[in-house]
């Protein structure tokens, strides 16, 4: 357990500091020899994770996907909302995760499978949106894979507009918005009273994955002799 949580730090290390890079430099400039330098690792450590710079770079693009469960709500599409608000504040306290969003959007970033986060989230909003649709939660006429690509897409440019114009300090804001505006388009209307789409449902969330984190990296340092 104390090696692999060990490890665990090892690989985070190593993607902070190549996203890090990516960033500063662009993926195209980026060497092996800086991310090693700043991530003050051997080489043999960083090839124990990653075998070379575009699974280094697909590492930092997996990084969007979230990496805590979310809670299974009455409503199905109340997740499709909270998944929503995980990722916003995510994007606000996480710059892994904003470095990820930054590659995806590097369009000098040639070699690498850029679009793999982007089906991945859309993906994850279809089968939310499944599962809704199976409930009645869906008004007829939506159409599950136009609805998943839609939404993802403007979540996508809301969060851009956001980063440009104020480094994604409203984003929350804006994407209650986005919900307020696309559910109700989506949603049987009996329903919409049961949907949390405020700026305090964001705040909720990010506290309970905040604290989530918290636990896990206090357990794996408790896997660790010596801390």
């Amino acid at each position: 357990m104390a090696q692999q949580a060990r490890a665990i730090r090892t690989r985070r290390l190593i993607l902070e500091s190549a996203a890090t890079v990516f960033a500063e430099r662009g993926y195209e400039r980026t060497t092996i020899g800086e991310i090693l330098v700043r991530a003050g690792v051997t080489k043999g450590a960083l090839y124990f994770h990653f075998a070379s710079k575009e699974d280094l770079a697909l590492g930092v693009l997996d990084a969007q996907m979230l990496d805590v469960p979310l809670t299974p709500q009455a409503v199905k599409l109340q997740e499709l909302a909270d998944q929503a608000f995980l990722l916003t504040h995510r994007l606000q306290r996480d710059a892994l995760v904003r470095a990820s969003v930054a590659l995806a959007l590097d369009s000098g970033a040639t070699g690498v499978d850029r679009a793999a986060p982007f089906q991945a989230w859309i993906e994850q909003v279809s089968e939310i949106l499944m599962v809704a649709k199976a409930r009645g939660e869906l008004l007829v006429h939506v159409n599950v894979t136009d609805t998943a690509e839609l939404f993802s897409g403007a979540f996508s440019g809301i969060q851009a507009m956001s980063q440009i114009l104020c480094d994604r300090k409203d984003l929350a804001h804006r994407v209650s918005v986005l919900l307020q505006h696309f559910l109700p388009s989506i949603c049987t209307p009996a329903l919409l009273t049961h949907l949390d789409m405020t700026e305090g449902r964001a705040r909720e969330l990010g506290a309970q994955y905040d604290a989530s984190r918290r636990r896990r990296d206090e357990g794996n340092l408790a896997d660790t002799p010596g801390q």
